[in-house]
């Protein structure tokens, strides 16, 4: 299993806080660093600081080595298609060709009406999405000249350069909750499709479903890589366990949420317990067909969590 390191620095993170995190992850051998993208704090308190996920992924870029550096996922109506081109291959540049891109429709109103960003209904979102998709398809692969007419969005007589510093293009990642349409979107545009809030056995019917819509397109399912992001909370004991579990109970309880109910609910979709546990889980969601794993991080600022699951989990489930 592979193990990258997903943050929600929504939460109040500065940027110094999340290089911070990214040179740990780096040195403790996280293939990985992938942080959300949203402007509005949650879980917890709603007034944390939030910063943007692409400027700080440029600066990270230029303050590490090795890491490979992404978002889950980024909203395709926070920023105008041709415009999200740019801005990943300018970070891929600046990291010297480590950037994955995650892309997704968009689900939190609330931040959107803050900003004044438009917020249409699910179907439309989906439809810019997938011009999105076909866009950096084409903008960073096809010659000056290329020309589209999507749903939302067309291009006429494109010129792109640079052209990203990966061939053909940065690693594109479709996350979701496994819905047909979303399946089908990474079936014919997607090299990774992401997991998340599901336990192992969702995970594998909805592998399955993927699998399904590559055949019926003529991709070998096998080209298809297969991720999850679970929420992980381990301790290296019961004592350590119990007291991880106080803090965060105490950050979400702080926002008015019944947070035992809310941790009880995704107990069984996350990697929750001592090492030994935290390996059973892992094992399940292997066996469910994910060759990585994004362990979402809800308490990034205590490292020694993060130190535990490198120590613990990599090389060793």
């Amino acid at each position: 299993m592979r193990f990258a390191l997903m943050l929600e620095p929504q939460q109040g993170l500065t940027y110094l806080e999340q290089l911070e995190i990214a040179r740990l992850a780096e040195r403790l051998g996280f293939e990985a660093l992938f942080r959300s993208d949203h402007y509005r704090s949650f879980p917890g308190p709603a007034n944390k600081p939030t910063t943007d996920a692409w400027t700080v992924l440029a600066g990270i870029a230029r303050e590490t080595e090795r890491i490979r550096l992404g978002t889950l996922v980024s909203p395709v109506t926070f920023r105008h298609p041709g415009s999200f081109a740019k801005v990943v291959t300018t970070v891929d540049e600046m990291s010297g060709g480590r950037v994955e891109v995650g892309v997704g429709a968009g689900w939190n109103g609330a931040e959107h009406s803050q900003l004044g960003l438009p917020f249409p209904e699910i179907a439309r979102r989906a439809d810019l999405m997938e011009d999105e998709l076909q866009m950096l398809h084409g903008l960073w692969e096809e010659p000056d000249g290329w020309s589209f007419v999507g749903r939302q969005v067309s291009v006429v007589d494109a010129g792109f350069h640079p052209k990203p510093v990966q061939r053909p293009r940065p690693p594109i990642i479709v996350g979701g909750e496994g819905r047909p349409r979303s399946l089908r979107l990474a079936a014919s545009y997607a090299d990774e499709y992401n997991m998340s809030g599901a336990d192992p056995a969702e995970c594998r019917g909805k592998f399955a479903l993927l699998d399904d819509e590559c055949r019926k397109i003529g991709r070998d399912p096998a080209t298809m890589r297969r991720s999850v992001m679970a929420g992980f909370l381990i301790g290296a004991d019961q004592a350590e366990l119990e007291r991880r579990v106080h803090d965060l109970l105490a950050m979400v309880g702080d926002s008015g949420t019944d947070a035992v109910a809310w941790l009880d609910e995704h107990r069984p979709r996350w990697i929750v317990g001592t090492p030994d546990q935290a390996r059973v889980m892992v094992a399940h969601f292997a066996a469910a067909g994910a060759e990585r794993i994004m362990l979402q991080d809800l308490l990034p600022r205590d490292h020694g969590m993060i130190e535990l699951a490198a120590r613990e989990l990599i090389g060793r489930a």
